[in-house]
């Protein structure tokens, strides 16, 4: 059985757009949504292993509702109260600095490094620099000319 799913599997890679879609209707009793290539490779590729090895569990489908009750915001909307600047919470932001990795995570409504919470990117900045800097710009969240 494995070996079909893996046959299957890198089929996808070299089909057609239209063998795509083809392969779509079969699968999902549905005309194929008008996105990308990968998309459908992808979203194939996952229904076809889904089929062979089975979905997802019923208690990770129902935790799956429960978190997205919690966000009442429209998909790929960012919470309200938040500076629509700020990567999403959880966010992890690597800086090297002379030498050293320096690692910050963004909360909800702040950052947090070192295990200390800072209210803004600058002021961490400035903790490892010892001098004023556009937080945004050492880490990489914004260029030199002011675009985000």
């Amino acid at each position: 059985m494995t070996d079909r799913v893996l046959a299957q599997l890198a089929a996808l890679k070299g089909a057609t757009a239209s063998t795509l879609k083809v392969k779509w209707r079969a699968l999902f009793d549905t005309e194929p949504p008008p996105y990308n290539r990968r998309f459908l490779e992808n979203r194939l590729a996952y229904r076809i292993q889904e089929l062979a090895y089975g979905g997802l569990k019923k208690e990770t489908v129902e935790r799956l509702r429960v978190l997205g009750k919690q966000y009442d915001g429209k998909p790929g909307e960012k919470p309200k109260g938040r500076s629509p600047r700020l990567p999403i919470a959880g966010t992890r932001l690597i800086r090297e600095w002379q030498g050293t990795e320096h690692a910050v995570t963004v909360r909800g409504s702040d950052f947090e490094y070192q295990g200390r919470p800072y209210k803004s990117l600058s002021a961490i900045a400035r903790e490892i620099t010892g001098v004023r800097w556009n937080g945004w710009v050492f880490f990489g969240l914004k260029n030199h000319r002011g675009a985000a």
